[in-house]
């Protein structure tokens, strides 16, 4: 049928008959002459029809945008002067010698001539149009592209792609699973996957030491623009190779993956322990495209009158850190108000801030109402240990450590993004020696990555004091964005009990969710680890993407409704009892 693509289309075919198959992407009327701009998946071209062939002639006159046509005609160089250097098919145009259409259209909701401002909802709703857009077709070509070039790297590398099932059990990994009823077990439940990581551990076991799956992922969790409730995982796991050999493999395919479909060259991924990027970002994915830094303060206002800082300076779990914005003193009050704002989503009381307008004057050139509660010689202190400037502004945080971090690093980024304070395009690194364990609210523990990671010490170390051990584990950040995570897994029997009872995790409890589990390891497991990466943000990233709904075909809402198909929807009251279910409504 088709004998060429639209997009295809070069100066090399001048002279040749095509025929091509595509959507109308504009029509134009210019004298009597008819141009209709006809697309497909590769790009559009240009066909021309005039009126020395009547019935096509006609026929061409009726069609309308986003029409199916089938073409016949012959390449030709367009007129000069009528190039279009911004198209690759700019300097051929096709004259039109048949015309069939293949289907009708409606007029579409939105038009897809160019980009228009169209809400998501009415996008989402219609998105076979909306993926019809050159822009979006582009994104999952390119997506298309990374996973193919993900396949070659990882099997060229040894690794066998092992698909693991989708119907499991429930398991602790820091997110509510999707639960799928049982109509032949009554009463028990399937749970989606939040990751294939049990089973990746059991196929190392098994032998397979280099395994890989792109993977779907399903987690029941608030959403954000980086995630959806189901995702994609570049899912990897390999035995008898320590942390610095799996990372290296991971930032190789990473480094290909950018060299070769972006013709960039990340440089180095320097390491950076976690209590550093903490300490001085704030954050355990850091943006190093920011020059800014968090600076500790503690001593400086440990003996002030101004309680606000006093109080979490003295309190062992507290901090006062400061952040340097250059050139920041030209934000109004209004600005500083909205970012007060914006620090308290995560917890902080306010937002203390000091414009540096004339620092050789002293405290007199410092603008604050917290100077008069500091008092000159602590505040030209802070400026000192700051370095400040005049034309800079000095962002405070005082809380408790885990509101300070998360409060000042988020407002690091939106900071440096409102002003532009961004330095070089691409900022790898690798985040290593996470702590194995943070504390909740209610003093509990529960394991920072996932309780199969493993910690750098003997299990009888790890129980006597858990607080202060470290796991084997390291992130990949690029650009403030966790791309992917791992860890070196538990291989031993004893370690594994050892991390279920500093979770609280029963013998009972630990045999009924993982005692398939914890038998394997009781037949010469091997030393493995792994990671995954988070394939829709990798793909965000490099098509520099707002969102990673631009690069999924067929996306959630932030409230995880399918707008397309209304899904979630209600099932038939048969259905129900087939599972032995009764809905109970919420009073």
């Amino acid at each position: 049928m088709r004998s060429h693509y639209c997009g295809d289309l070069r100066k090399e075919q001048i002279g040749e008959d095509v025929v091509l198959m595509g959507w109308v992407h504009r029509r134009r009327d210019h004298g009597g002459v008819i141009f209709l701009d006809v697309r497909d998946r590769e790009g559009i071209a240009q066909v021309v029809f005039d009126p020395d062939r009547e019935e096509s002639f006609k026929l061409a006159d009726s069609v309308r945008n986003e029409y199916v046509i089938e073409i016949r005609g012959t390449v030709r160089s367009r007129p000069q002067g009528t190039e279009n250097p911004e198209m690759p098919t700019g300097q051929i145009e096709v004259l039109g010698k048949e015309l069939k259409i293949l289907n009708r259209a409606d007029t579409p909701p939105f038009q897809l001539d160019e980009f228009q401002q169209v809400g998501e909802d009415v996008r989402l709703r219609h998105r076979y149009i909306d993926l019809r857009r050159p822009e979006i077709q582009k994104k999952l070509r390119f997506r298309s592209k990374v996973t193919h070039n993900v396949r070659n790297y990882l099997e060229e590398n040894g690794f066998l792609d092992i698909e693991t099932p989708v119907l499991t059990r429930a398991t602790p990994e820091g997110a509510r699973d999707y639960l799928v009823p049982s109509r032949t077990h009554e009463g028990c439940f399937f749970a989606l996957p939040q990751s294939p990581q049990l089973f990746k551990q059991l196929l190392m076991v098994s032998g397979f030491d280099r395994y890989y799956q792109i993977a779907k992922c399903f987690r029941d969790e608030d959403l954000r623009a980086d995630r959806q409730p189901e995702f994609t995982q570049i899912d990897i796991e390999t035995s008898f190779l320590s942390e610095e050999e799996i990372m290296g493999l991971a930032e190789g395919m990473v480094r290909k993956l950018f060299t070769e479909l972006l013709g960039v060259e990340l440089g180095d991924f320097p390491r950076m322990p976690y209590s550093e990027a903490m300490q001085r970002y704030g954050s355990d994915k850091p943006d190093l495209r920011l020059p800014m830094e968090l600076v500790d303060v503690n001593d400086l206002v440990a003996g002030v009158d101004f309680k606000v800082f006093a109080g979490p300076a003295t309190d062992p779990k507290g901090r006062v850190a400061a952040l340097k914005v250059p050139g920041g003193a030209e934000l109004t009050r209004k600005q500083i108000d909205e970012y007060t704002k914006f620090v308290s989503i995560y917890g902080a009381k306010g937002l203390a801030w000091i414009k540096v307008n004339a620092l050789e004057q002293g405290a007199e050139g410092l603008q604050s109402p917290i100077v008069k509660f500091l008092g000159e010689e602590v505040s030209l202190q802070i400026m000192q240990r700051l370095g400040a400037q005049n034309g800079d502004i000095v962002f405070f945080g005082a809380d408790r450590a885990k509101i300070v971090n998360e409060a000042l690093g988020a407002l690091r980024i939106r900071v440096g993004e409102d002003l532009n304070l961004v330095e070089r395009q691409w900022a790898p690194l690798w985040v290593v020696d996470f702590p194995m364990f943070e504390e909740l609210d209610d003093g509990s523990l529960t394991a920072l990555h996932h309780p199969f990671t493993s910690p750098n010490c003997t299990p009888d170390e790890l129980v006597a004091a858990p607080e202060g051990k470290l796991s084997r584990a390291y992130d990949m950040v690029l650009n403030g964005t966790e791309l992917g995570g791992g860890s070196i897994r538990i291989h031993d029997q004893e370690m594994q009990k050892a991390v279920f009872k500093v979770l609280g995790i029963s013998d009972e409890e630990a045999e009924e969710k993982f005692g398939f589990l914890l038998n394997a390891l009781k037949y010469g497991a091997p030393p493995h680890g792994g990671l995954a990466f988070g394939l829709d943000r990798l793909i965000m990233l490099m098509t520099g993407s707002a969102s990673i709904r631009e690069v999924i075909a067929f996306p959630k809402t932030q409230s995880a409704a399918c707008l397309l198909t209304d899904a979630p929807g209600e099932v038939s009251a048969a259905q129900l009892r087939e599972l032995n279910i009764r809905l109970r409504k919420t009073p």
